[in-house]
């Protein structure tokens, strides 16, 4: 604690040196009331190079957050209120950061310390650049108090060699003798007073030009800084927004781009209000020369740099939904980052929320008049911005909001509605310094699909995905290429999964491999970084022989291992995205009974099981009818795998009660009230039990989905129809006859006979 006291003992630059070390990042009020546990800590003892040290880095970090927040529970009285309030917030701002840092240093190559030696560095130049700034605008107020020092008493000066003038003026009332005695004093004085007046002048007008230089000096560093934060620092938060609606980790908080804002604002209306002073000094005492020129030009500047600064930090900062469903309700958050410090809340403005389609963006974007149009009726869509006075927020919450009816454009080519892009128009107007400055303020939502049915989303889902994964900065609304390398699209793909998942646990190489040769519908080569996709091949174009796209296809798979799949995918017990001949090539050299987990080929959403068995004749690789979340809305995987005896290993080599044992649904209670509960049970009839055909005396194999197809017998069972009835003009298997099948033996699995029940029948 002893550095922390003799720190409050700075006086000068070297205090305003040391504050400028704390902001957002690290709050001087957590430096203040943790001095003592802080310089308890032996920071110097961690080594940033070496990953093995994370643990200590981590243990360390939540030993702060921990004290802190232990510090705000310990706020009473009055005082403590907002005391306590403050420190909380600081203490959930940290967690979340760090949880961030954690997030995006885990998807990065780069290691932890790399990352967070860049963010300081960067962090210490944007503070470095704030410093500067404040002693320029400290320099240029001691010379304008000088200037306005030196011009009053020029003015008495002045209003002196008035008084002079104007005695002389009167001798000539004066007898001669008398105005001959005096006259010469007088014209000396006068002499002496004017020639200090014209040096004076000169000295004047070289201070009102030397202050307008380092005016210019402080508007370059201050445009500078500026664009450092807004088109670099706020842009990179906008993107990492928009890639956050694909699944990336969120964008992280405002408050240290509100803090860098806020301080923008401060330095810029200081200057502001100098060059006004200044102004005012010239038009007290106009002196001949550029100074007036030189000041509209200034004064014009900073007007230009508070303009776009508000304009710029009026920002979503909680998006509308971008697949946004018609009559559902939804909600948006506005925010203006500068609003406490230029006091915009004494007079709340409201903010007003509209739909606009792609082209009225466009025209809206080249000023150009789109006479109030709107592409549909949005309820609830007015708004007050609120100021919070602990944290200093000024903003607007549109909780209820309800898309009424939507207004589409003529579709071009091949485009769909799914297809078709709008985009929530937020605006407002601001005043500022008293209605001194009003701003016009607009900003546009990240690109919205509407959509009038659920069946919809899964397409409206890929024109999004596309959109937030290849949107470049600065675009045209909302320009896209038609085409991206297959990598760029992986990367975008992976993202969505774990998003979706919610497992650490993303694509693999091989998975990505097995994508290519789906979306390509070819074997690529080995290295596929240079070849492209097209959006028609994406979400357009069905794949070959089949009644659906590459997109469909994936998501139907995100959304059956989101709903069923989830642990399982996290375990790593399912391949998924192996083909079938994949599959077979797999378990033929495996022991009999080892099955694996591969997603379906021909149907969405579906995942079947391929195991390895012996057939009378030779060993064949089998693969019961693909699964999808209506079947195990009735029976979970797991329970459907304990329920197939001959399923033994999980591929390669695990047992399968290891693997799925945890997840079965425990045994049913004994009888209540003298009535035994029955229980559903998978079976797959020639695995069951082994049916003699009595015209060969050998057993009948019957195929549930086999790969390869088994040997055709005289006899066959009941619940299939005759094999040619499936098969369509082509002579392929039809996909909706083949699913009527095994929708049917699903029913039968239902009923209580046989087999199919656990316990004995009432």
């Amino acid at each position: 604690m002893a550095v922390w006291i003799q720190a409050q003992q700075l006086q000068g630059d070297a205090l305003h040196q040391m504050q400028s070390l704390y902001g957002q990042h690290f709050p001087i009020e957590v430096r203040h009331y943790l001095s003592q546990w802080i310089e308890g800590q032996l920071w110097d003892a961690i080594d940033l190079e070496n990953p093995q040290e994370e643990f200590k880095a981590k243990r360390m970090l939540e030993g702060l957050i921990q004290e802190l927040q232990n510090k705000a529970e310990h706020q009473v009285g009055e005082d403590g209120f907002l005391l306590k309030i403050k420190l909380g917030h600081y203490a959930s701002q940290a967690r979340m950061t760090a949880q961030r840092l954690v997030r995006e240093a885990t998807n990065s190559s780069s290691p932890v310390g790399s990352m967070m030696d860049s963010m300081s560095h960067k962090y210490q130049q944007i503070n470095q650049a704030f410093e500067e700034l404040r002693l320029l605008t400290q320099d240029t107020e001691n010379d304008l108090r000088k200037l306005q020092h030196n011009q009053e008493y020029f003015i008495i000066q002045y209003q002196e060699s008035l008084r002079i003038q104007a005695q002389l003026s009167s001798l000539a009332s004066l007898p001669p003798a008398d105005r001959q005695l005096r006259e010469p004093a007088l014209l000396s004085k006068r002499a002496t007073v004017e020639a200090w007046l014209t040096r004076e002048a000169n000295t004047l007008q070289k201070y009102r030009l030397d202050l307008a230089e380092k005016h210019q000096k402080t508007l370059q560093l201050l445009r500078k800084q500026q664009t450092v934060i807004l088109e670099d620092e706020l842009l990179q938060w906008k993107r990492r927004q928009q890639l956050a609606g694909n699944g990336a980790p969120p964008e992280g908080g405002l408050d240290i781009l509100q803090s860098w804002c806020e301080k923008l604002a401060e330095t810029t209306w200081l200057n502001r209000q100098q060059i006004r002073r200044a102004e005012h000094l010239r038009q007290q005492l106009p002196i001949p020369g550029p100074i007036e020129e030189l000041l509209n030009d200034l004064n014009s500047t900073v007007t230009d740099i508070i303009s776009a600064l508000v304009t710029s930090t009026f920002i979503i900062e909680k998006q509308p939904p971008q697949v946004l469903k018609t009559q559902t309700k939804f909600v948006a958050t506005v925010r203006l980052l500068v609003g406490g410090k230029l006091n915009v809340h004494m007079n709340p403005p409201q903010v007003k929320a509209t739909i606009i389609s792609e082209q009225q963006a466009k025209a809206l974007l080249k000023n150009e008049s789109t006479r109030n149009d709107s592409s549909g009726e949005i309820l609830n869509n007015n708004c007050v911005m609120e100021y919070h006075q602990t944290t200093g927020t000024l903003s607007a919450h549109f909780r209820n909001m309800s898309l009424k009816r939507i207004k589409r454009s003529d579709r071009r080519g091949a485009e769909s509605v799914t297809e078709e892009k709008f985009t929530i128009l937020f605006e407002s107007q601001f005043s500022v310094a008293g209605n001194e400055l009003v701003f016009q303020v607009k900003t546009l939502s990240l690109p919205v699909v509407v959509i009038v049915h659920g069946s919809q989303d899964n397409n409206a889902t890929a024109t999004v995905l596309w959109d937030n994964a290849f949107a470049e900065p600065g675009r045209v609304p909302f320009l896209v290429p038609d085409k991206v390398l297959w990598p760029q699209l992986c990367e975008a793909l992976n993202m969505k999964y774990k998003a979706e998942v919610q497992s650490k646990r993303g694509l693999s190489d091989e998975n990505l491999m097995f994508l290519a040769t789906k979306a390509f519908s070819s074997n690529p080569e080995s290295d596929c970084r240079n070849m492209t996709m097209t959006w028609s091949q994406f979400n357009r174009e069905s794949l070959p022989n089949r009644n659906f796209t590459f997109w469909q296809w994936f998501d139907g798979v995100m959304e059956l291992t989101k709903k069923h799949l989830k642990p399982h995918w996290n375990d790593g017990a399912i391949l998924g995205f192996v083909n079938k001949q994949q599959a077979q090539d797999m378990l033929l050299s495996k022991p009999n009974g080892t099955f694996l987990l591969r997603f379906s080929d021909s149907e969405i959403g579906g995942i079947t099981i391929a195991w390895v068995a012996e057939n009378p004749n030779k060993r064949l690789v089998w693969n019961l009818m693909p699964y999808t979340t209506k079947d195990f809305s009735i029976r979970s995987l797991a329970d459907r795998i304990s329920d197939l005896n001959h399923l033994l290993f999980l591929y390669p080599d695990r047992p399968k009660d290891d693997v799925f044992a945890k997840y079965y649904t425990p045994p049913l209670s004994k009888a209540v009230d003298g009535y035994v509960k029955p229980q559903i049970k998978q079976v797959v009839p020639e695995f069951a039990t082994a049916n003699h055909d009595p015209a060969s005396g050998n057993p009948t194999y019957m195929d549930h989905g086999a790969s390869p197809a088994p040997l055709s017998h005289p006899h066959s069972y009941a619940i299939y129809p005759p094999i040619d009835s499936m098969l369509d003009g082509e002579g392929e298997f039809d996909l909706d006859d083949t699913m009527d099948v095994a929708r049917h033996v699903e029913e039968l699995l239902r009923r209580p006979m046989d087999s199919q029940w656990s316990g004995p029948q009432s």
